[in-house]
Order: structure tokens, then C-alpha cells, then sequence
């Protein structure tokens, strides 16, 4: 008996698993239904734009750091930043990856929005995928679904669905996007358009795009270009920003092994 115990325990936890999958799976479809890709306000009238962004302890994958920063257009200036340790709770499963992160980034938000409502974003950029995800649903659509702020996923690496491959990508972009400010459309074999390729800097001797898919409340061009009005680096500034705040974060706070 004591040796079947090890074999039994395994096999609760896949079913505990399991069950979690098919559960998230029913919430992604049912939340799935309020997204909307087209413009809820005028993209040229949104001033404050906010940046969020995890960073992990090193070696760890459940203690990390939420951040959060607003900047202000057009001159990308700082206007508010907040960092909380965060314990994850949920485990990784690939495709539910925003069960594990929302309910932080949304309690960095409600906090923001009590503190200083006068610097409630009107787009909150998140770096991840939108509808660039195997179910349409990223974290970016998770996230302003349930927040009800316009949200844009931004992404580093391509998400490879419908037949999506890294090396088309380079492809296109390379032939396509010239100079800072250009982008591609990533269609997948279906015919379906799923984001776009985002080039953000002029560096000489290549250049890595970022890729820029709907989150929820902007079409996906109205995205692309205040991706591109908040870029300085590779990477947009509000999300720049609370990368390098939550990393500095970490290193002050976090224990040393």
C-alpha cells in the first residue's frame, strides 16, 4: 500500500489538473463572448496609457513582483508606478496563462484607481498576447474584459498558431517594415489576421519587432499605432517601465539566497 501511495497521489493531482483545465477552458468561451476588437473611444483622444508586467524572484516560479506604471502622451512621462510582491497560487498550464496573473494585475489597477483616479488609464498595454492565443483569449483580452479599460497585448516573441512560424515572420518583416514605425499584418493560413508586426527602433544591423495583437476595446490598427506613439526602445515605455521598476523592486526587497 505504501509503495501504490506515491502512483495514487500523482494520479489525484493530474485529475485535480484536469479538472482545473476543463473549468478554465468553459471561463475562456464564456468571457470570450465580450470581447470587442473595434474602437470603444476615439484612439486619438487617450492621454494616459499604463504598463504592466510580472517579474519573478530568480529560481522561483510563484514568487514575483506585479507592476504597475501610467505615462502620459505624448510626452511618455512617468506619472504614477506601484510594484506589490505577489504570490502565484495557480499552476502554469500553457494557454490559461492569465488564471495564474489577472488577479493581480486587476488589484494593481482597482488600488491605482482608488488612490488616484484623476490618472485612471484609458489603455492599459500588457505584455503578452491578445487574441494572438490558441483559444483568441490572452491575457491582454482576459484582462480588459473583466478590467473594462481598452487593453493591447504586446509581445516579444511570436506565439506560433495557424500556422504562424517565426522565420515567416522575420521573412515579412524583413522585406516589410524598413524603418521605425512599420509593421506587418500576421495572417495565419485560415486567412485569419491575428496581429501585427510592430518594428519600434531604427538600430542598425537588424531588428527584432514586437507583436502587437487586440486585447479588448481597440481595433487592432488604433493598437498598432499608440504601440508605436509610446515606443522609445524595442519595447513600449509604459511596459518598459514596469519591467525595470519591478526588477529594481525585487532587487531591494527580495531575499538573497
Amino acid at each position: 500500500t505504501m509503495h501504490a501511495w506515491p502512483r495514487l497521489s500523482a494520479a489525484l493531482s493530474a485529475a485535480r489538473l484536469c479538472a482545473r483545465k476543463v473549468v478554465w477552458w468553459c471561463q475562456q468561451r464564456f468571457l470570450r463572448q465580450f470581447v470587442v476588437e473595434i474602437d470603444l473611444r476615439d484612439p486619438a483622444t487617450i492621454r494616459l496609457v499604463a504598463g504592466v508586467d510580472i517579474s519573478f524572484v530568480k529560481g522561483s516560479a510563484t514568487d514575483a513582483c506585479a507592476g504597475l506604471v501610467v505615462c502620459e502622451l505624448p510626452s511618455l512621462r512617468v506619472v504614477y508606478a506601484r510594484c506589490e510582491r505577489i504570490s502565484l497560487r495557480e499552476p502554469y498550464i500553457p494557454g490559461y496563462l492569465a488564471f495564474r496573473e489577472v488577479p493581480f494585475l486587476l488589484q494593481l489597477l482597482r488600488v491605482h484607481n482608488t488612490e488616484r483616479p484623476e490618472l485612471n488609464p484609458e489603455l492599459v498595454l500588457v505584455d503578452g498576447n491578445g487574441i494572438l492565443h490558441p483559444h483568441r483569449f490572452g491575457l491582454a483580452c482576459h484582462l480588459g474584459v473583466l478590467c473594462g479599460t481598452p487593453t493591447v497585448g504586446v509581445a516579444k516573441s511570436l506565439h506560433c498558431v495557424d500556422g504562424l512560424t517565426t522565420r515567416n515572420m522575420r521573412e515579412l518583416t524583413a522585406q516589410t517594415c524598413t524603418r521605425a514605425g512599420d509593421s506587418a499584418l500576421l495572417v495565419g493560413d485560415s486567412g485569419a489576421v491575428w496581429g501585427a508586426a510592430l518594428r519600434t527602433t531604427d538600430l542598425e544591423g537588424g531588428f527584432s519587432p514586437v507583436i502587437v495583437s487586440v486585447g479588448h476595446g481597440l481595433s487592432l490598427s488604433s493598437a498598432v499605432e499608440l504601440v508605436r506613439r509610446c515606443s522609445r526602445h524595442r519595447v513600449p515605455e509604459p511596459i518598459r517601465q514596469a519591467d525595470l521598476r519591478s526588477r529594481e523592486w525585487l532587487r531591494a526587497h527580495a531575499p538573497t539566497s
